[in-house]
């Protein structure tokens, strides 16, 4: 006759423990209570860390007792399109003021090659509103 064995399913892998907002709140306030030598009889009755309740002391006195509320699990929560969208346009404004920066120093410093050579600046052939051509001469510059 064989018998089976059968493993019972709650034994199977050890499942991580949860504390709600009271029950950290409660197990805070005996610790708090606790006096010389009976704050590891109580760490080991709730089958906690000391590192636990300092986390939790952390959390309460940065949010109060809302902190001590279970963090929900997986990523946190992204930035909204608006946000998004804001640092896109201040990466890009960025980008482009640094382009402004080196285009403005390259000009400045063909317009000071062409005071030093003694060459006169070329004309800019601009298209009017009529469609006709105005020319207008480079105007002069200060010396510096």
């Amino acid at each position: 006759m064989a018998t089976e064995v059968v493993a019972s399913p709650e034994n199977d892998r050890r499942q991580r423990r949860h504390f709600s907002a009271e029950e950290k709140a409660r197990i805070l306030a005996e610790a708090d209570a606790c006096e010389r030598g009976q704050l590891g009889e109580l760490l080991r009755r709730e089958g906690i860390y000391s590192s636990h309740l300092t986390h939790w002391r952390a959390q309460l006195r940065q949010r109060g007792v809302e902190g001590l509320e279970p963090a929900k699990p997986g990523r946190k929560p992204t930035r909204d399109p608006k946000d998004r969208r804001i640092a896109e346009l201040e990466k890009r404004t960025a980008r482009l003021e640094k382009e402004l920066r080196i285009s403005k120093a390259l000009i400045e410093l063909q317009e000071k090659a062409h005071e030093i050579l003694g060459i006169a600046l070329p004309r800019i052939e601009e298209a009017t509103e009529d469609g006709s051509l105005s020319s207008s001469s480079s105007a002069p510059r200060r010396s510096r």
